[in-house]
């Protein structure tokens, strides 16, 4: 089991980036670097390039919409130069209240638009001249939708790789199956190991029936947070406000991809009372109607014995990386708990 973990940049980016380097010496494997509407993930991922040595380096995710897939080729063959072939490719749809909200861009199609842009990522790779005459992306553009002026064109670098590996951030069914087949890896949010099988089980059957075996075994990155010892059950409190969001918060009725998969998890009566709590801007009652034991399976919070326990779970799920979250005061209790969670893992 490897150990990744999503950098989170209150404390500030400088203070991070010098923790890194600590959490790398302490059995780290990956880092995710996160974008949502924030700064870029680009810029800093660049930097940490430079101050690791071994570390993968994740974008955790880059949306789909608003890079075209020839520049999402560009900048993943770059940061993956600068890391001298370090880099994953994180990609998601995100969700219409970022894309439309935020950018101004129209939200729509994407499993479509994710197939077609890792095909012409690939492409760009390989440094083939990019020809593309997709539903979604046509690559030269036609004459008749612009100049005419368009000429088929090859990255001029030689990338570190061909194939970087590529990570796909998805829960619905489709565009799991889409995952499966496609994709080097697979970034579920909220991981239940003991219903994973039973919420994505087919979507992953189908699509590794149809997967090329030149991408080896999917790769299974989870998220989780992370507090080891005989008294940390209160930290439990710290992962409710989080799944309450994004139960409660990330969509509106009807439209919120979170709040399906807690009904698919079998929370159908929390999902909606979370959801009319957190709409109602009662955020701290919403983060309290979060069932107990949905908090406790989708973290690893409580003595070394029962984290050990979950790691196995997770492992028997089919997990290959825990995303973790440390829950400490400093980074000196972030690397023991990372050390602690190496030991487990090994």
């Amino acid at each position: 089991m490897r150990i990744g973990m999503a950098l989170n940049y209150s404390g500030g980016f400088a203070e991070t980036a010098a923790e890194v380097a600590d959490l790398e010496r302490a059995g780290l494997d990956i880092v995710f670097v996160p974008e949502a509407y924030s700064f870029d993930a680009v810029s800093q991922l660049g930097y940490l390039a430079a101050k690791t040595e071994r570390l993968e380096l994740a974008s955790g995710i880059f949306q789909i919409y608003t890079r075209t897939p020839s520049l999402t080729a560009m900048t993943a063959a770059g940061l993956d130069y600068v890391s001298d072939g370090r880099f994953v490719l994180g990609i998601g749809a995100s969700g219409p209240q970022v894309i439309e909200g935020f950018h101004g861009v129209k939200y729509d199609a994407p499993l479509g638009r994710t197939r077609e842009l890792v095909d012409i990522c690939r492409q760009v790779w390989r440094r083939e001249k990019v020809e593309y005459q997709g539903k979604y992306y046509q690559i030269p553009l036609p004459p008749e939708k612009g100049t005419g002026l368009g000429k088929p064109l090859k990255l001029i670098n030689h990338p570190v790789r061909e194939r970087i590996p590529v990570l796909i951030a998805a829960i619905g069914p489709k565009n799991v199956e889409m995952t499966a087949e496609i994709a080097e890896g697979w970034e579920p949010i909220f991981f239940h190991p003991e219903k994973a099988a039973d919420v994505w089980g087919e979507s992953l059957a189908r699509g590794k029936a149809k997967r090329d075996p030149a991408l080896g075994d999917l790769q299974v990155y989870v998220g989780a947070a992370l507090a080891i010892g005989d008294d940390v059950d209160f930290l439990l409190d710290f992962v409710r406000p989080h799944l309450a969001l994004y139960i409660g918060g990330m969509g509106a009725k009807g439209k919120n991809f979170y709040n399906d998969l807690a009904v698919r998890y079998g929370y159908a009566k929390e999902a909606e009372t979370i959801q009319d709590l957190y709409l109602a801007g009662r955020k701290e009652e919403a983060a309290a109607a979060v069932p107990d034991d949905l908090v406790r399976a989708v973290s690893l919070i409580g003595p070394e014995s029962y984290v050990r326990e979950r790691v196995a779970a997770f492992a028997e799920a089919g997990v290959t990386t825990l995303s973790v979250t440390p829950i400490a005061e400093n980074t000196a209790g972030r690397v023991r708990l990372i050390e602690q969670l190496r030991e487990i893992c090994n």
